[in-house]
């Protein structure tokens, strides 16, 4: 028969959500600060690729102006695929698919977004996201692709509508 001191107890009744020691106490506030840490790191990686990443863009709205490249409406599409909502943005898109695209005052727009009632009709609110130097990152093989190669690649399309 165990003791009340036994530490079989002591561990069955932390795991009930009973006793903890100080010692357990103390891994998780030294494993919450380091969970802290790091999304603090990541964070300030991420702002410091977004300034680089806008430096293109305002490069990109530049280089389109002066080559004449043409603008339209930009339009995002729901998760579930079913047609086009009118944003009120006016600016390119920067892949064929129309799922990202950069406005003509340099802001960066995924261009999907959840399924809104009567989306069709009216236009849906759009906020520009910091841009990222890759897009694309984490998603499937091949979706993944340099911000400054998508940039340069826009200048290579036929500016045909619906192209």
């Amino acid at each position: 028969m165990p003791q009340e001191g036994h530490p079989g107890r002591a561990a069955r009744l932390a795991w009930e959500g009973g006793l903890v020691d100080d010692d357990e106490e103390q891994r998780r506030a030294e494993r919450a600060a380091q969970a802290d840490y790091h999304v603090a790191a990541q964070e300030r990686r991420e702002a410091a690729e977004s300034v680089k990443a806008q430096v293109l863009i305002d490069r990109f709205v530049e280089r389109a102006n002066a080559a004449g490249l043409p603008t339209e409406e930009l339009t995002a599409s729901p998760w579930s695929g079913g047609g086009r909502y009118r944003t009120g943005v006016s600016g390119w898109y920067l892949k064929q698919n129309r799922s990202i695209g950069v406005s003509t005052d340099g802001g960066y727009y995924v261009l999907v977004v959840a399924p809104e009632r009567f989306g069709r009709w009216r236009r849906v609110a759009l906020a520009p996201t910091p841009p990222p130097l890759q897009v694309g990152k984490g998603g499937r093989d091949g979706d993944s692709v340099a911000l400054d190669i998508l940039l340069d690649l826009r200048f290579d399309w036929s500016d045909v509508p619906g192209s």
